[in-house]
């Protein structure tokens, strides 16, 4: 469980821990990079990435989100993520380039992606609950020439029933991959 839950508990909650570990291994980080985060959500997915990259860049236009991620990363004691709050297409028009990057928020995707194409140099992970969102995450990358994987994780977990064990399913989720 998300010990820094998000501000009014948003629809689908925090990344699970299982589907963070394979998003963090397809994006292969070494320390070393320069990660862009489009849709900072509760900031789990930004401490992650701190811990793995040299800069993390995190943008988000919803304020509530934007505050969660700053409080929890202050909290955590990392100071190596630059917070930006406003659209993503805004944001990267005016900066890059970056060695890999981690698409949570869905919105204007197609030209995020497009953008994305351009600013970096490595793996791209979007993470895609909706089929609409996986739908569009695919072609683009397709039309790009970037798709390289789509990976559905579910997870579920063990509860008690009946003297026993029984396994309740989270939602899935859809990583798509693509390398420039």
């Amino acid at each position: 469980m998300d010990a820094h839950p998000y501000p009014g508990n948003p629809p689908g909650g925090s990344t699970q821990d299982e589907v963070l570990a394979v998003s963090l291994a397809k994006l292969a980080l070494t320390g070393r990079e320069t990660v862009v985060e489009i849709g900072s959500g509760s900031g789990k997915v930004t401490s992650a990435l701190a811990r793995a990259a040299l800069l993390v860049q995190s943008v988000d236009r919803n304020p509530m989100a934007f505050t969660a991620a700053r409080v929890r990363t202050i909290a955590e004691g990392l100071t190596n993520i630059e917070f930006f709050q406003g659209e993503a297409t805004d944001f990267l028009t005016d900066h890059g380039p970056f060695d890999a990057a981690f698409v949570g928020g869905s919105r204007d995707l197609a030209t995020v992606l497009g953008l994305l194409e351009q600013k970096v140099n490595g793996p791209i992970v979007v993470h895609a609950v909706l089929l609409s969102t996986m739908e569009t995450a695919v072609r683009t990358m397709t039309d790009l020439g970037i798709f390289k994987e789509a990976v559905q994780v579910q997870i579920s977990r063990a509860h008690p029933l009946a003297g026993s064990i029984m396994f309740r399913p989270s939602d899935p989720v859809t990583i798509i991959v693509g390398e420039t």
